[in-house]
């Protein structure tokens, strides 16, 4: 099942693209809606939708503003929207599920989101968290104020002097230029996505991954995860909604589990009662592109069959 491709529409009317797999010959037990990291785009979740095609899951997804097939110019590329842009990636994710529960009716459905999409993901549930049934969140993490305000501050003078949607290759160093330190000698640039040289050879290799950023896309980026990581937000995430945190031990982005740990107890402090994690050793940041891959997307299966029963 290769996945069928469409647009919707968000509610300012700009296209997003979307990809959707149906389980063969079956009504679907649920749904996973799934949001992508930075930088790449839905159809790199196509084997993670394919082997969750064949326990009896649909699987939907988009690729977010300035991302993949929804860029569909050059000047929209790696920018998200001349206002309030993180938000606005959070009710296109809105729209989708709309989408879903118009072609599927009412059925039970999971929020996957990988790291950026992990962030999305987390405002979205305080928001809209009483319209799902779990969230998974890979690759998340936190960034630390004093980091995210030095870099909010960058982004705003570079907006000033070169505009919200100019590449800045300094916020780019800043954002990433440390992760590759902790696995040196390094092959790649990349080397902290996985331990699986060929998955980072088809990220570096993929049109439509990786880039510098705008300044504008920091900026929201960055307002975005303050939002998503203030208490009085988290305090509105339902606390009978099931979360799963995943993340390799070494993900730089999740401060080596200090920032998912974080997370974690963030989420038990404002009453979630089901929050659990898994660390998986030796793992990098794209759990679902790693060595032990199929470990991890088992254990996923395993976490929905549970919820989908209960």
């Amino acid at each position: 099942m290769n996945g069928t491709s469409f647009y919707y529409k968000s509610n300012n009317g700009i296209e997003i693209y979307a990809r959707k797999w149906m389980p063969e010959d079956e009504k679907p037990k649920a749904v996973v809606q799934i949001a992508h990291g930075m930088g790449e785009h839905i159809g790199r979740y196509h084997d993670f939708a394919q082997v969750l095609t064949e326990k009896g899951y649909a699987v939907y997804g988009n690729d977010h503003r300035g991302h993949g097939l929804t860029a569909k110019d050059d000047q929209d590329k790696r920018y998200f929207a001349d206002e309030n842009g993180f938000e606005e990636v959070v009710q296109d994710m809105r729209a989708l599920t709309y989408q879903i529960l118009e072609e599927q009716g009412d059925i039970p459905i999971f929020l996957f989101g990988h790291s950026m999409g992990s962030f999305l993901s987390r405002r979205y549930i305080q928001l809209y968290g009483n319209q799902l049934h779990g969230v998974i969140l890979s690759g998340t993490g936190t960034v630390p104020s004093l980091v995210r305000e030095a870099g909010k501050m960058v982004a705003k003078a570079e907006m000033k002097l070169k505009g919200k949607r100019t590449p800045s290759p300094l916020l780019d160093r800043l954002s990433f230029g440390q992760y590759n330190r902790p696995f040196k000698p390094t092959r790649t640039d990349f080397d902290w996505l996985s331990r699986d040289e060929q998955a980072v050879d088809r990220y570096i290799n993929d049109p439509l991954c990786g880039g510098i950023f705008s300044s504008g896309f920091f900026h929201d980026l960055l307002s975005g995860i303050k939002q998503a990581s203030r208490h009085s937000q988290i305090q509105q995430v339902p606390c009978d909604l099931p979360i799963f945190l995943v993340s390799g031990d070494e993900d730089p982005v999740g401060g080596h589990t200090k920032g998912v740990l974080k997370t974690y107890k963030g989420l038990k402090k404002a009453g979630i009662k089901d929050v659990t994690y898994k660390f998986y050793p030796q793992g990098r940041h794209e759990m679902l592109h790693e060595t032990n891959r199929e470990e991890v997307i088992q254990d996923i299966i395993a976490w929905l069959e549970n919820r989908v029963s209960s």
